[in-house]
């Protein structure tokens, strides 16, 4: 799985079978949803990718229809201070679903291996090990019957600095745009680098990654309601 192979031409054509291919989609996650909960499933759904990917868009529009007491979005930021206490996973199986519930991550366990390996808040030795321990406890999950994918929303460069224009001149989305994401762009090379080995060293049939082309973003949120669809089916 090559980020280079990734065809980041690909574009919904006709906004009306957008649309309705969107809305009969929903319908159908959210029919999955009730049918993971009356059997008992569990489910854990990974986001990652670059900054201004739109992977809080593709999130809205999969839990659009979505029973709220049968999912929860877990957005991740930095570790609190009781949270760096503790080995990095810790936080991450506290929030790991029950039984009928789907999880959904906003980033995760794998800003082990790309934000603090890339930024040096993990030394060299720390982010090495971490893909035997997120595969160890990938595995635990899916060997206790939770459902997994993993996401990874892929743009090229000049579709970020686009987004990130619009973002300063938006002031509704000013907020999202901070000092620390022009600081990540200047790293895009080495961005790059650990992306492509964390898709290389993670990526199994029980928890696969799908990279999803996102210049177009209603190709990607299409794209990610298919494959979430797929997994709960």
């Amino acid at each position: 799985m090559s980020l280079a192979g990734v065809d980041l031409g690909a574009t919904v054509g006709d906004q009306d079978a957008y649309e309705k291919e969107v809305k009969a989609l929903q319908e159908r996650v959210f029919r999955l949803q009730i049918d993971t909960y009356l059997a008992g499933r569990k489910a854990v759904l990974v986001f990652e990718g670059w900054d201004a990917s739109g992977k809080g868009g593709a999130i809205r529009r999969l839990t659009s229809l979505m029973d709220p007491r049968g999912y929860k979005v877990w957005p991740i930021a930095a570790p609190s201070e009781e949270e760096r206490r503790h080995h990095y996973l810790w936080r991450f199986w506290r929030k790991t679903p029950g039984t009928g519930e789907l999880c959904i991550f906003d980033r995760s366990w794998y800003g082990r291996v790309l934000v603090e390996r890339v930024e040096g808040f993990a030394r060299p030795a720390e982010w090495r090990r971490a893909y035997d321990e997120i595969n160890a406890f990938e595995r635990m999950l899916t060997d206790d019957g939770v459902r997994m994918a993993k996401f990874f929303i892929h743009i090229d460069k000049k579709t970020q600095l686009q987004r990130f224009r619009a973002r300063e001149k938006d002031p509704l989305k000013q907020y999202k745009l901070g000092p620390e994401d022009w600081r990540n762009r200047e790293r895009w090379r080495k961005y790059e680098g650990a992306i492509q080995e964390m898709l290389d060293r993670t990526h199994r049939p029980d928890a696969p990654w799908h990279v999803v082309p996102g210049n177009d973003k209603r190709y990607s949120r299409l794209e990610v309601l298919r494959r979430c669809a797929e997994l709960l089916a």
